[in-house]
């Protein structure tokens, strides 16, 4: 059943006035990529340097957010579409708060992450594409979810029997299969400073 009767109720305090009282901006820095890339490892430590450097932040990984949000989701294509629909949702409105959110979501297909950044202006969807050779995430396997797959014993896993497509305009591309932790998080506060999210 869809809402209806509805009305936008709007508030006193702007978004640009919350960003002014944090003393940043506030985009979605969108990680995607195959599972084991490296995607919430990433975030986490980005987001311990924002946070040691004053900013406000939250992250929305993708396993925590099926504990509770999206418990009643499961991994059709149908599902994983209505799962990024309702983080984009989470995204927007912490966005609207002031605050940098963090997203860690493989996020397979294109036109749900290209709907994501609908929802946003246009300089505050950052997507982040964690870029990693499939042999070397089953080789990391860190959840055995590959050898699960390859077995059967799970079907329509990305990058097996699912697709992943590739960002194609990411904003920033990190390559976890030949740079350090280090080197990934400084690429990404390097762009975050350079382009005046920082301020």
């Amino acid at each position: 059943m869809k809402s209806t009767n509805i009305t936008w109720h709007s508030g006193q305090v702007t978004k640009e006035q919350r960003q002014g009282l944090n003393g940043h901006k506030s985009p979605v820095l969108w990680f995607t990529g195959l599972s084991g890339a490296g995607k919430s490892t990433l975030s986490v430590a980005v987001e311990k340097e924002l946070f040691e450097r004053g900013i406000r932040t939250l992250i929305l990984d993708g396993d925590n957010v099926r504990h509770g949000l999206n418990k009643n989701l499961g991994f059709s294509a149908e599902d994983r579409t209505e799962n990024i629909r309702r983080i984009g949702e989470v995204s927007k409105l912490m966005s609207d708060a002031g605050v940098m959110t963090l997203t860690a979501f493989i996020s397979p297909y294109r036109k749900d992450r290209e709907l994501v950044r609908e929802l946003l202006p246009n300089d505050e969807f950052i997507e982040i594409y964690v870029k990693c050779d499939l042999a070397e995430c089953e080789k990391r396997d860190p959840k055995g979810l590959y050898k699960k797959a390859r077995a059967g014993e799970i079907k329509g896993f990305t990058g097996i029997d699912d697709p992943y497509e590739a960002p194609e305009k990411a904003e920033i591309v990190v390559e976890t299969d030949s740079q350090s932790i280090e080197e990934s998080v400084n690429q990404v506060i390097k762009f975050l400073e350079i382009n005046g999210y920082l301020d």
